[in-house]
C-alpha cells in the first residue's frame, strides 16, 4: 500500500527531539510524523538513534537522560512495542497463555462471567495465528525458555496484536526469523497497518523495509541525512550513507570448504534433545567439524538450531548421545565441564545484552574471561581485551556499561569475550540478525578473516538466513529438529535439494523478495 497523499492527521508526533547521555547526544533534532494506516521505517547503523527515537514514542528514555523537544502520543489508545530482545520482556517464570491470558481478559469483562474464560482464549488464539504462532496448543503450555528466538518475538507480537493499540512501534520484529517467516510478518504488519493502525518500523532489514514501508527516514549519529518515500529513497539515495546502506547487502560468494581429513574437532554422534516434559525437539545421527572450517546451520524459527547450539556449549543437558571434542566426550552440562573445555568451545548469544551484568564495565567483563579460563593475570588479560576490543571497532566503548552500547556494540563485545578464551569452536548464535547492513558486513568479514587466519578454530554460526550463511564451507539444514540437507555450501546454496531448501532459497533470489498485501 503505497500512499501518494496523506491527509490524515498524525497520530503521534516528534517535533525537534534532543536526547542526550553523560554528554553524548543520541539524538539530535530528529523530526518524525507517525500517520495512520502508513508505515514509516527508521534504518541506520547501530547507535544512530532508532531505538531511543521508538521509546519515545512510549514515554521511556535511557536512564539519566537529558531530553528536549516534544512528543505528541495518542490520547485514546496505548502504543504497542515489540522490542528487539524479546526474552528481556518475557517472564521466564510464566507460560506462554498466562502471558497472552493477562492481556486478552480485560477486554471480555463486558462478557457474563461465564463466557469470558472461553472469549480470551479465542482471542488469544487469533492473535497467535495473526503473529505466525503455529501449533498454538502446544506453544501455549512452553515457558519462555522453551521458545526458540523467532517464537519469542513473534509471542510479543501477538501480545502488541492484542492490545489493540492505534500506534505500534516494532524494533527489529523479523530479527532471528527466516525468510519464510520474514514474509509472514511483513503480511501481518501490512494487515495492521491496512486496518488503520499506524506502525513505526526499526530495523536492518532493508529488504524488509522495502516491501513493508511507505516512508523512511536514514538516521545516523541520531540525526537524519536523508527521508522519503521508500521507493525514491532505495532507487536513487541522494547521501552517501544511505548509498553504503544499501550497498553493504551483497555478500561474498560461498567458499570451498577444506578437506576436512583426520580427527574432527568436534562431532555429534545419535543425539537426541528433548524440551521439559520430554517433547523431541533435535535428533541427529552424526554430524562433524573439522579445523579451519565453518559450518552453517540453517532453517526455520524453531527447526532447533540453537537447540543444537546450547547442546554443543553444554547449555542443554537433555539429551542422549554423544558431543566429542578432539575424540573425547564432552561432560552435557556445562557444570561439569573442565577449565579447558569451557575455554575450548564458546557460545555468543543471539540476544547478547542478556549476556552481560548491566553493572560492570565492559572492558572488566571481555578481560574476565581471560582471568578465568586461561589463567591470565588481571594487568595481561586487560591489555588483550583492550587490543581485541579495539580491533572489533570498540576502541572508545572501553569503559562504559552494557546499557550503553547499542545492540551492534554490544553483539561485538560479546564475540571479543568469547575470543579471549582461545577456543577452538566458536558457535554464533544468530549474532548478525540485528545488525544493520554496514556492522553486519564488517562482522562476517572479521569471522571470516578469523577462521582462515587461525587454523586451530572451527566456527559453527546458527543463521536463519542463506545469505549470511554463503560465508560458511558447508551448510547443514534443519527442519523439525531433523538434518534434512548437508552439503558443501555452492552446492547447498545452488542446487538445493530438500524442497524448505528450495523455497529459502527462491524467497530470497526473488527480486523484491518480500510483498504487501
Amino acid at each position: 500500500m503505497n500512499h501518494e497523499t496523506d491527509p490524515a492527521e498524525p497520530v503521534a508526533e516528534i517535533n525537534d527531539l534532543c536526547v542526550e547521555v553523560d554528554g553524548r547526544t543520541i539524538v539530535d533534532g530528529l523530526r518524525l510524523r507517525v500517520l495512520p494506516g502508513r508505515v514509516t521505517a527508521l534504518v541506520g547503523a547501530s547507535g544512530s538513534g532508532k531505538t531511543t527515537t521508538g521509546l519515545a514514542l512510549l514515554g521511556e528514555y535511557p536512564a539519566g537522560a537529558r531530553v528536549t523537544g516534544e512528543v505528541r502520543r495518542p490520547g485514546d489508545g496505548p502504543v504497542g512495542y515489540v522490542p528487539q530482545h524479546p526474552a528481556a520482556v518475557l517472564n521466564p517464570a510464566r507460560r506462554v497463555s498466562a502471558l497472552l491470558d493477562d492481556i486478552a481478559r480485560p477486554h471480555v469483562r463486558h462478557l457474563p462471567r461465564t463466557e469470558r474464560r472461553g472469549a480470551a482464549r479465542e482471542l488469544v488464539l487469533r492473535a497467535m495465528a495473526d503473529a505466525r504462532l503455529p501449533d498454538a496448543v502446544d506453544l501455549l503450555r512452553r515457558y519462555p525458555h522453551q521458545l526458540s528466538g523467532g517464537q519469542q518475538q513473534r509471542v510479543v507480537l501477538a501480545q502488541a496484536l492484542l492490545l489493540g493499540a492505534r500506534v505500534i512501534v516494532t524494533d527489529e520484529p523479523t530479527t532471528g526469523q527466516d525468510v519464510l517467516t520474514r514474509s509472514g510478518i511483513v503480511d501481518r504488519l501490512a494487515a495492521v497497518a491496512a486496518r488503520g493502525v499506524a506502525v513505526v518500523l526499526l530495523s536492518h532489514d532493508l529488504d524488509v523495509v522495502r516491501a513493508l514501508a511507505d516512508d523512511v527516514l536514514v538516521l545516523r549519529a541520531g540525526r537524519v541525512v536523508e527521508s522519503g518515500p521508500v521507493r525514491r529513497v532505495w532507487e536513487a539515495p541522494r547521501h552517501e550513507w544511505t548509498r553504503r546502506l544499501l550497498d553493504a547487502r551483497r555478500t561474498a560468494s560461498p567458499e570451498e570448504a577444506p578437506a576436512g581429513t583426520g580427527q574432527p574437532v568436534l562431532e555429534v554422534r545419535d543425539m537426541t534433545a528433548v524440551h521439559e516434559g520430554g517433547t523431541p525437539v533435535l535428533s541427529l545421527s552424526r554430524l562433524a567439524l573439522h579445523r579451519g572450517e565453518c559450518l552453517a546451520v540453517v532453517g526455520r524459527s524453531g527447526s532447533g538450531k540453537t537447540t543444537l547450539a546450547r547442546c554443543l556449549a553444554g547449555l542443554h543437558r537433555d539429551h542422549d548421545g554423544e558431543i566429542l571434542l578432539d575424540g573425547t566426550a564432552l561432560p552435557r552440562s556445562l557444570r561439569h565441564r573442565s577449565r579447558a573445555q569451557l575455554a575450548a568451545v564458546q557460545y555468543v548469544f543471539q540476544d547478547s545484552r542478556a549476556a552481560f551484568d548491566e553493572h560492570r564495565p565492559v572492558l572488566a567483563q571481555v578481560a574476565r574471561t581471560a582471568v578465568r579460563l586461561r589463567g591470565t593475570d588481571q594487568e595481561s588479560a586487560t591489555a588483550e581485551a583492550r587490543t581485541t576490543l579495539a580491533r572489533l571497532g570498540l576502541a572508545d566503548e572501553l569503559t562504559r556499561r552494557p546499557g550503553e552500547l547499542s545492540g551492534g556494540e554490544l553483539q561485538r563485545a560479546a564475540l571479543a569475550r568469547a575470543l579471549l578464551a582461545r577456543p577452538r569452536v566458536l558457535i554464533c548464535d544468530e549474532i548478525t540478525s540485528g545488525l544493520d547492513t554496514v556492522t553486519r558486513r564488517g562482522l562476517l568479514d572479521l569471522l571470516t578473516t578469523l577462521v582462515r587466519d587461525h587454523a586451530d578454530l572451527a566456527l559453527v554460526l546458527i543463521t536463519h538466513d542463506l545469505d549470511t550463511a554463503a560465508l560458511a564451507h558447508r551448510i547443514a539444514v534443519l527442519d523439525a529438529g531433523e538434518l534434512v540437507e548437508h552439503g558443501p555450501a555452492r552446492r547447498v546454496l545452488t542446487e538445493p535439494r530438500h524442497p524448505l531448501t528450495v523455497a529459502l532459497r527462491e524467497t530470497i533470489a526473488r527480486p523484491g523478495t518480500y510483498t504487501r498485501a
